[in-house]
């Protein structure tokens, strides 16, 4: 369940689809997260009222293939219909196994979304674009509608191998990691503040999201201290605990 920290007054609720993570609401934001665990690619968007209930939902799917990078219809769809509410998360995968499956070399997975993530930023900033790279090849198309957000819906970059967070800093608008201490996330935070500066983008808006604990309300502002933007808190051991999980939660953190 992430939780934003700043101005934590309302609680976020996350919602899953066929098994992957997509969207968040916080704040009257709506987020959306673009994941590829495996060569095939998969989005599904959520549109959230002001009272976090699910409007519509969008999917697509297709690997990482010059045909398809530029399906990201439901990126725009979703900053539109959510009046420029959209978040997107991507990252390069993990399981070695499927990228041999498809007869692709999972060594090129990190170079692979490099390339697409700037396919996609020329997507949706240029009128006409023309690309020749490593992966991906296609003659000048255009592509509309643009993102409502200028210019595009914040990235957040998912991963702590040193090539994830390099992206994260040099490309992204965000980063999101995985479960850490106040200490662990410090040190994180402090990673990535330094690549940042080594990128010029020191002065640039950046979130940072992992998980961690929460056992008493300061534990927010610990948090928050060591530069924590979002955190992703599980309240409960079994899924059966889950609702009273979020309610004991809900009781300590918001009164």
């Amino acid at each position: 369940m992430p939780t934003n920290l700043k101005g934590a007054s309302q609680m976020s609720t996350a919602f899953t689809v066929s098994g992957i993570e997509t969207a968040t609401y916080s704040e009257g934001r709506g987020s959306a997260r673009i994941e590829h665990p495996s060569v095939q690619a998969r989005l599904t968007a959520l549109v959230l009222d002001a009272d976090g209930n699910v409007l519509s939902t969008e999917e697509s799917s297709g690997s990482w293939t010059s045909a398809s990078v530029g399906n990201m219809g439901p990126v725009q769809t979703l900053d539109w219909v959510s009046g420029g509410r959209a978040e997107i998360g991507i990252g390069a995968g993990w399981l070695r196994s499927e990228w041999t499956a498809a007869g692709l070399d999972p060594r090129s997975r990190g170079r692979r979304l490099d390339e697409a993530l700037t396919v996609c930023k020329r997507l949706w900033t240029e009128e006409v674009v023309e690309h020749r790279g490593e992966f991906f090849d296609f003659d000048p198309v255009m592509f509309e509608p643009k993102p409502v957000q200028k210019p595009w819906p914040p990235i957040h970059v998912g991963g702590e191998s040193p090539a994830a967070l390099r992206r994260a800093a040099f490309h992204g608008n965000g980063w999101y990691g995985l479960t850490h201490t106040l200490e662990s996330a410090s040190a994180m935070a402090g990673r990535l503040a330094g690549l940042r500066c080594q990128a010029g983008r020191e002065g640039e808006p950046f979130e940072l999201s992992l998980g961690g604990r929460v056992r008493e309300p300061d534990d927010i502002r610990r948090w928050e201290d060591v530069g924590i933007d979002r955190l992703v808190v599980s309240p409960w051991t079994r899924s059966s605990e889950a609702i009273d999980g979020l309610r004991r939660f809900a009781d300590l953190v918001f009164g």
